[in-house]
């Protein structure tokens, strides 16, 4: 049995990713990290297992490496979806995926670097465009509103969180999801989440809705 640590500071994508996996007959999800500190501890704890790691902790690449070959243990360094990982890191770790990876994709690398292998995902033009065309028609389908909603469900916000946020009840959120799940072929939030995550021009849409949030109740 292979024990993965899961380490970013997106609950939504830590969730995801446990789900994929843990359906693998090999796998156990045996750590979920939100913070280096925790991360820390999970290394040195569960010694010889695979760490999938984000750059959005905004931890010492070199560093939590060396901690990782301490242990015995092997690494996959998770980027952001247009984050360019330097080649002399890139080098170092056993696998680099970006962050809108299909399940399948990310369950593959996963295994090669179990079992020794180094798996590099390589940006395929002909399926990044599909992915961001798809993107694209459910980005125009949604209101300014729904990608509001949209953008503070990949936060991990509850219902009643972004009513407050949007200054509005938790009944008219609840109508509002309805919509934004029949406009994107998702049955919940988590798989809404999923799926912005994954079509970048969904993803960098909501980005900009976050922010718009944060600046005006900033």
């Amino acid at each position: 049995m292979n024990r993965l640590i899961l380490a970013d500071n997106q609950a939504i994508f830590r969730a995801g990713a446990a789900r994929v996996l843990a359906l693998e007959d090999d796998m156990r999800i045996a750590a979920q990290c939100e913070d280096g500190m925790k991360l820390f501890g999970a290394i040195e704890a569960l010694r010889g297992s695979v760490l999938v790691v984000s750059t959005s902790l905004r931890l010492d690449y070199k560093d939590v490496l060396a901690r990782v070959r301490s242990a015995g243990s092997r690494a996959v360094l998770v980027a952001e979806n247009t984050e360019q990982v330097a080649e002399d890191i890139s080098v170092l770790y056993d696998g680099v995926l970006s962050r809108n990876v299909p399940g399948s994709v990310l369950v593959d690398c996963v295994r090669r670097v179990t079992q020794g292998q180094r798996f590099v995902q390589r940006a395929n033009v002909t399926t990044m465009q599909a992915a961001d065309s798809v993107g694209t028609r459910v980005r125009d389908r949604l209101t300014p509103k729904e990608m509001q909603i949209v953008a503070l469900i990949v936060q991990g916000c509850k219902n009643k969180d972004i009513a407050t946020q949007l200054g509005t009840k938790e009944q008219v959120i609840k109508n509002y999801l309805r919509s934004i799940y029949d406009k994107t072929g998702v049955s919940d939030r988590l798989e809404l989440a999923l799926f912005t995550i994954h079509h970048r021009a969904l993803a960098e849409a909501a980005a900009k809705a976050g922010h718009l949030i944060q600046t005006k109740t900033a």
